[in-house]
């Protein structure tokens, strides 16, 4: 799991090196839905499929979100691993998965959100789920940091690179900025699973949510 740098699991890697990916076939977590299946292919993903930290996210995303933002929140990840491969940096794989999993759950439900809005609801989520797999406080700080903050214009500065590559790879996904840093990448991504009209969608989701979460769960939004 991940437990922080320098501890075996913590998915720390430089993009490119190989970590898991060609070395055996992606083998999809039983209950997933079928929509997923063509991002959890692409190698970022399917490299981390079968890491426990990873599964238990992916699990997590599926038990709290509708659809389609559970695939925004996949296309987020491929979309941030992308950028880091261009870069060269290096960072917390399967951290970065959980808190692309976790960033817009606080959306779900019709409870007051309180202070941080959402996204602060959000990083509350987030560090329930890494405390609960012993995840160390300084990976959880910069993970939760990353989630609360990915809503700013730019990323802050002193952001680490988590919070750096989620907010790139969220705000990418929905509004298109800085696709000419990954040429291609969403179109390719938006093919393999499309949400028509999302960007209009979460937004007003987004706007709507004010004083209370508006968000139905994924079992009411299939009723």
């Amino acid at each position: 799991m991940a437990a922080g740098p320098g501890v075996p699991g913590s998915g720390q890697h430089v993009p490119g090196s190989g970590h898991q990916e060609g070395c055996r076939s992606p083998v999809v977590p039983r209950g997933l839905p079928d929509a997923w299946r063509p991002l959890l292919r692409r190698p970022a993903l399917a490299g981390l499929l079968g890491h426990p930290l990873a599964d238990a996210a992916l699990a997590e995303l599926d038990r709290l979100l509708p659809a389609d933002v559970a695939l925004h929140s996949l296309r987020t990840f491929l979309l941030a691993d992308a950028r880091a491969r261009a870069r060269g940096t290096a960072y917390d794989r399967a951290g970065l998965l959980a808190a692309a999993a976790f960033h817009d759950a606080g959306l779900v439900g019709r409870a007051p959100l309180g202070r941080g809005g959402f996204t602060g609801r959000s990083a509350e989520l987030l560090d329930r789920f890494l405390a609960d797999r012993r995840v160390s406080a300084a990976r959880r700080r910069e993970l939760t940091r990353a989630v609360r903050e990915h809503m700013r214009p730019f990323p802050a500065r002193g952001a680490g690179p988590e919070a750096r590559l989620l907010h790139f790879g969220a705000w990418l996904d929905v509004t298109g900025r800085g696709a000419s840093r990954v040429p291609g990448e969403r179109r390719r991504l938006a093919a393999l699973a499309p949400t028509p009209w999302f960007a209009f969608s979460f937004c007003a989701r987004v706007a709507a949510c004010g004083p209370r979460r508006v968000l139905p769960g994924p079992a009411a939004a299939a009723r």
